[in-house]
């Protein structure tokens, strides 16, 4: 049995896909937990069980779940000690984020606190899981993307859809290795069934490596659209971002990702692979994964 906080953000949604949920069924049943109310998936049956999340905050659960994924936000995690000790957690798999190296620097206030907060999430983890003799794994993704629901290539697709053009700054050579969301899900698991590896940390990338305009030129084809850039300068650059932050829409934007579009973001995925069998699907984008139409 395996209890999972974040279970209706886009990993959760992929871990939970009735093809995934086949292929381990046989061994593992799955507690989902949600701050929402969630009704049962009829295509995977009695295989997952709902709870809401608050509710079992605060009372007992008949159940007892020694293995746990962690795919909500690293710093929330500490907020649920308490309901994974009541439950008897033994063992937990959390993500993190590569940001947590990428953002340290970042010249953007709201890019630095990221990589704080995961810094501090990942060191109140390791501190909770050690006192209390608890297995731990972080995996830390690159860029994640899929199923339009990231903050990533969908909120680039987003921008495109409607503006049309997408703004670089320079070249935009920097590489990129955007992982899906899918490959993410099914590591945690391998992850997590891997019980003789504990209390260690693992970078998890894309299969394929690519210029940051080679990127945003797969989601300009993916969109069916002719791709269509305009080069401005850091000044305008900036200036622009203030502007589309005050579009609901487009609050994720921020200065420091146009800083990082001439950066190198490229991280091996070795031990995970050697550890876990991680083998990452190369960056091939569907209309699935740029549109929800």
């Amino acid at each position: 049995m395996v209890g999972v906080l974040g279970a209706t953000s886009l990993v959760g949604d992929c871990l939970l896909l009735p093809d995934l949920i086949d292929s381990i069924a046989h061994r593992i049943k799955i507690i989902a937990f949600s701050r929402q109310v969630v009704e049962p998936d009829l295509a995977i049956g009695d295989r997952v069980n709902w709870y809401h999340l608050i509710e079992q905050s605060q009372q007992e659960l008949e159940e007892s779940i020694d293995s746990w994924i962690s795919l909500a936000p690293i710093w929330v995690l500490p907020d649920y000690f308490c309901l994974l000790e009541r439950c008897g957690v033994r063992r937990i798999v959390v993500l993190s984020s590569t940001s947590v190296f990428t953002k340290m620097n970042s010249s953007d206030v709201k890019d630095k606190d990221i990589a704080d907060r995961l810094a501090l999430g990942e060191k109140r983890l390791i501190e909770w899981a050690e006192n209390r003799g608890i297995d731990w794994v972080i995996l830390r993704p690159t860029l994640i993307y899929g199923l339009a629901r990231d903050q990533n290539i969908a909120s680039v697709a987003g921008f495109i859809d409607r503006f049309g053009f997408f703004p670089l700054l320079g070249k935009a050579m920097g590489l990129r290795q955007p992982v899906h969301a899918k490959d993410v899900a099914m590591v945690t698991l391998c992850a997590l069934m891997q019980t003789g590896i504990k209390n260690s940390a693992y970078n998890i990338s894309g299969g394929e490596v690519l210029g940051y305009k080679n990127m945003i030129d797969h989601v300009f084809i993916a969109l069916r659209k002719k791709p269509r850039y305009f080069h401005v300068s850091s000044m305008l650059l900036h200036l622009g971002v203030l502007l589309l932050r005050l579009l609901p829409k487009f609050k994720w934007v921020s200065s420091g990702m146009a800083e990082r579009m001439n950066q190198d973001l490229v991280f091996d995925h070795s031990a995970a692979t050697r550890d876990f069998g991680f083998n990452p699907r190369p960056f091939q984008l569907t209309k699935e994964d740029v549109s929800h139409c």
